[in-house]
């Protein structure tokens, strides 16, 4: 059974059909007319800086999109954040990538806003454990999308196996409440005591503990049930009846050391963001984030010619290799003229035209991805993470 679910399949988008009709119009037209200028364009959110950061991501989709046809790009770094101006740059002639258009901004739009918001997380409790649980809330094929950006801004794991599969890291999490229910009330025991026999040796024995009766009930229960090989409890209390979970936690945690459980840690899930993380980081010992990452509002991001010329084809018709700069140009309410973007020792992010001297202390961020077709960057996870966490300590993510 060819595409069951009906997605748009891979080769789809590599041939510019996962586009918007209006991109199939524009080169029916251009042709008809014998007109394909060479254009530098520029992906871009914000036009100027508003004091609130995003991290960029989707960039190593761009370039494998792009590879093989006559452009020239240029992009800041995985895991790059940034405030306003662009974050990706695009020279050669309009039909190498006018369909593309579509798929490109949703590479980078979706993961940017998913980064973002499980960097918020991740900074909200720095020294914890922190998890991504939200592949639940999106369509399958983009699990590893969720997962992936959950990695980039530092979060400690996901749940997902498939995209574990697909990332080249080990799926995390342990109990669902319907293993409870499968064991029935009053059973707590036997289905630890299951779950402890059957499972592997390497995985946590962290069990769910507010299935049937009290938090703290239950965390005892588990605590005496399976002693020194439980590593910890689960508490994913609904919102309907949470009351002040900051309390539960501190009660279960009292009366776990109580009874000399001190080892036993406390690992909170369901509905969580950055607010409700916050006050907990002292006493609970790790996260798990689902919605708040997979509802992120998508960042943006628009692509909008900024440079247009009628200037020659082929490998040597860089602006910057051939010096043939061509006319500014933009639509109301953008900003005409090929950019550059800087980050500043004291976190600032400024924005120049290209052609102008910038910040003496300024490091340019943009960074060479294409040249005349090929992929000219490599691409790894850990060093994007690195960057992310770093990077947001520069500009004071957060704070």
């Amino acid at each position: 059974m060819s595409n069951p679910f009906g997605t748009v399949p891979p080769e789809a988008i590599l041939e510019g059909k996962a586009t918007d009709a209006y991109f199939e119009r524009t080169r029916a037209t251009l042709e008809y007319a014998d007109k394909n200028p060479h254009v530098v364009a520029e992906v871009t959110a914000d036009q100027f800086p508003t004091g609130e950061f995003e991290v960029f991501t989707g960039v190593k989709d761009v370039a494998t999109l792009l590879e093989g046809r006559r452009l020239d790009v240029d992009a800041l770094p995985d895991g790059q954040l940034f405030d306003g101006g662009p974050v990706l740059r695009i020279e050669g002639r309009y039909l190498e990538f006018a369909e593309f258009e579509t798929s490109l901004l949703g590479f980078c739009s979706q993961p940017s806003g998913f980064a973002t918001a499980a960097l918020e997380a991740r900074l909200a409790a720095p020294d914890s454990l922190v998890l991504s649980f939200g592949a639940r809330h999106v369509h399958p094929v983009i699990a590893t999308t969720v997962e992936r950006a959950a990695l980039l801004a530092g979060l400690d794991g996901f749940s997902h196996v498939a995209a574990g599969e697909i990332l080249g890291r080990e799926a995390g999490g342990t109990m669902p409440h319907a293993l409870m229910f499968c064991f029935g009330e009053g059973n707590q025991a036997e289905a630890w005591e299951a779950f402890d026999e059957a499972v592997s040796d390497d995985v946590p024995r962290i069990a769910l503990v507010d299935t049937f009766w009290d938090e703290k009930s239950e965390s005892l229960l588990a605590a005496e049930t399976l002693g020194d090989d439980l590593d910890g409890v689960r508490i994913d209390t609904t919102s309907s009846r949470r009351g002040d979970f900051e309390h539960i936690i501190r009660e279960v945690r009292w009366e776990l050391d109580a009874r000399g459980y001190e080892d036993v840690d406390i690992f909170c899930s369901g509905g969580l963001e950055p607010d409700t993380i916050r006050p907990l980081r002292e006493i609970a010992d790790g996260f798990g984030v689902g919605s708040y990452i997979t509802g992120a509002d998508s960042v943006d991001f628009s692509l909008d010619i900024v440079e247009i010329s009628e200037g020659s084809d082929g490998p040597s018709s860089s602006r910057t290799q051939s010096g043939d700069e061509g006319e500014p140009v933009s639509k109301r309410g953008k900003l005409g003229g090929v950019k550059e973007v800087y980050r500043t020792p004291d976190g600032g992010h400024q924005i120049t035209l290209a052609d102008r001297e910038g910040p003496t202390d300024g490091e340019s961020l943009f960074e060479p991805l294409i040249r005349d077709g090929e992929i000219v960057r490599e691409f790894d996870l850990d060093e994007a993470t690195d960057r992310c966490l770093e990077d947001a300590e520069t500009v004071g993510f957060g704070q």
